[in-house]
C-alpha cells in the first residue's frame, strides 16, 4: 500500500505548500468542513461502501478502487500541504476501502503518508523562506510528542473503540469547521 500512496503523497504536499505560499487562503476555505464531513460520513459507512464496490478487509480490492484511493491519496495530500487539518481522517476514510485489516494498521499507513506529506511540505516552506522559525521548535516537538502518545494510546484501545473515537472527531471538527467558516 506504502508503496502505491507515496508518491501522490510527495507530489500532492509540494503541490500544496507552493499553492498555499502563492495563492489567498479563501482557495481552500469553503471545502474544508465539506471534505471532513464526506471522510467521516465514508468512515462511518465503510463496510456498507466497501461491499457496494467490492472491497474486502482480506482479498485484493479492485484495480478500479485502488486507481480511485490513489487520486484521492493525491487530492488529500495537496489538501495537506496546503492546510493539513484532518488529513487524517481523510486518509482513514479512503485506506478503509484498501483491504488493510482493523483501525490500527490503517493507522500505521496514514501516519506514515501524513509524514511524508508534512515533511515535503516543510522542506518547500523552508525553501520558500515562510517558516516562522521561533515558533517552528515548539511546534514540532508537540506534533512528535502528540503523535508518538496518541500512536501509543490508539494501539492500547480495541479497535471499535479507536475507530468511534476517530469517527467522533472527524464530525466535530467538521462542525468546528462549519461553525467557524459561516457563523
Amino acid at each position: 500500500m506504502l508503496a502505491r500512496l507515496w508518491a501522490p503523497s510527495l507530489a500532492g504536499g509540494i503541490l500544496g505548500s507552493l499553492a498555499v505560499t502563492r495563492f489567498p487562503e479563501r482557495v481552500f476555505e469553503n471545502l474544508v468542513p465539506w471534505l471532513l464531513l464526506v471522510a467521516t460520513i465514508l468512515l462511518l459507512l465503510q463496510r456498507p461502501v466497501a461491499n457496494w464496490i467490492g472491497a474486502h478487509a482480506h482479498g485484493a480490492p479492485p484495480v478500479s478502487t485502488v486507481a480511485g484511493v490513489i487520486f484521492f491519496q493525491l487530492l488529500v495530500a495537496i489538501y495537506g500541504g496546503y492546510f493539513g487539518a484532518g488529513i487524517g481522517i481523510l486518509m482513514l476514510s479512503s485506506l478503509s476501502f484498501m483491504g488493510i485489516p482493523g483501525i490500527h494498521r490503517m493507522n500505521g499507513v496514514k501516519t506514515i503518508l501524513a509524514s511524508l506529506i508534512n515533511g515535503i511540505t516543510a522542506l518547500v516552506f523552508i525553501a520558500e523562506q515562510v517558516v516562522v522559525w521561533k515558533y517552528a521548535a515548539a511546534m514540532a516537538l508537540a506534533s512528535i510528542a502528540g503523535g508518538y502518545l496518541g500512536a501509543r494510546t490508539a494501539r492500547r484501545l480495541p479497535q471499535a473503540r479507536v475507530r468511534a473515537m476517530v469517527i467522533a472527531v472527524g464530525f466535530g471538527v467538521a462542525a468546528y469547521c462549519f461553525y467557524k467558516r459561516w457563523a
